[in-house]
């Protein structure tokens, strides 16, 4: 036999079979990358279950905040308030004081620029929600025009409103 015999195969020893250890192995892989892919996928679930858990705790924090904030600053104004109804009776004693005029439109002024307005009442129609009637009176006979039933004649005490929020109910004179 010389050296190149043994190199030469034969085709009838040559089988279909002979290529089958590398098709098992193929399987094997496909499991793998299938295995690796649900990981993949389950991780991929997670991250975007934390990034939108992370995200709504951030959204509740801010609101938090907002609200906190909102809730100081009403109590502050809430502490303001019966400085506005002292300027506001003085300037009924003396309407033209020209220091008392001065403190009125300054504290409107904060007022305004913090987001507190006045609640309108005399002239328009009782509403429970914002007017806290505590006189309910016949229309006198010199007013004109007559006003309709449950309309504000007169405000004893002024309502406020904080943004869309109340923070005092006025107190009103209704006629029947």
């Amino acid at each position: 036999m010389n050296h190149n015999d043994e190199k030469q195969v034969n085709i009838d020893e040559v089988s279909i079979d002979d290529g089958a250890a590398p098709v098992a192995e193929t399987a094997s892989d496909n499991e793998m990358v299938e295995k690796l892919q649900t990981q993949l996928s389950e991780l991929n679930d997670k991250y975007l279950r934390l990034a939108a858990e992370l995200e709504n705790t951030r959204r509740r924090a801010e609101l938090d905040a907002q609200s906190r904030a909102r809730n100081r600053a009403m109590k502050v104004a809430e502490q303001i308030l019966p400085v506005m109804d002292a300027v506001d009776a003085a300037l009924k004693h003396a309407p033209d004081d020209a220091g008392i005029k001065s403190m009125a439109m300054a504290l409107e002024s904060a007022f305004n620029q913090i987001g507190i307005t006045r609640i309108e009442s005399v002239g328009k129609p009782l509403n429970p929600q914002f007017h806290n009637a505590i006189q309910l009176i016949d229309a006198p006979a010199d007013m004109e025009p007559r006003p309709a039933p449950n309309t504000i004649i007169e405000e004893m005490q002024t309502g406020y409103m904080f943004g869309d929020t109340v923070l005092r109910t006025a107190m009103v004179v209704v006629c029947k």
